[in-house]
Parts: C-alpha cells; structure tokens; sequence
C-alpha cells in the first residue's frame, strides 16, 4: 500500500501521520486490492471551529473512491472520513462480486 500525505500551510507532526496511517490501515482489511491513498490535511480559513479538514482519494482497481471532511480537529476529521471510504468500499465490493 501506497500512502502520500500532504499537509498544506503547517507540518504535520508524526503523532497525526501514525494516527492517520493507522486509521486507512484498517480499510486495506476490508478490501485487500486497494493500491494506494493519497491523503491531504488542510485548516480552512474560516473563523469556526470545525476548520480542519481532511481529504483521502483511495485507489482501487478500475476506481478511486473520495471523501473529504472537516471537524474541530484533524483526528476527528480523519475518523468521519474512514467512515465514509468504509461505506463506499463497502459498495465497492458488493458491484464487484456482482460483475
């Protein structure tokens, strides 16, 4: 599994790239024929508190699945997105059993 983590306008420290790392992990159980993620971590500069916003693109063969969140940290926002992606693999799987 390929990951590229990007985080615009600040560094991320490693504490959230292991966090981060660790949650899509999870996925890569789910569904092994996923090929790479490319994850981008942003704040949104908007004067509410929900201004962190995570972006994951996942690779799947013959697809890319998307989701992108923003919550009042980078954790929480990286937690609602692998929800989402588990949902869409979810679907992913179930089109491709069906083919």
């Amino acid at each position: 599994m390929n990951m590229k983590m990007q985080s615009v306008g600040f560094k991320a420290d490693s504490k959230l790239e292991a966090f981060i790392n660790q949650k899509f992990k999870k996925l890569e159980k789910l569904e092994s024929s996923i090929t790479g993620y490319d994850v981008i971590l942003n704040v949104d500069k908007s004067s509410t508190k929900d201004n962190k916003v995570v972006e994951v693109k996942i690779k799947v063969p013959g697809s890319e699945l998307f989701a992108k969140k923003k919550s009042s940290t980078f954790e929480e926002a990286a937690d609602l997105v692998s929800e989402a992606l588990r949902t869409q693999l979810l679907k992913y799987k179930e089109v491709k059993a069906n083919k």
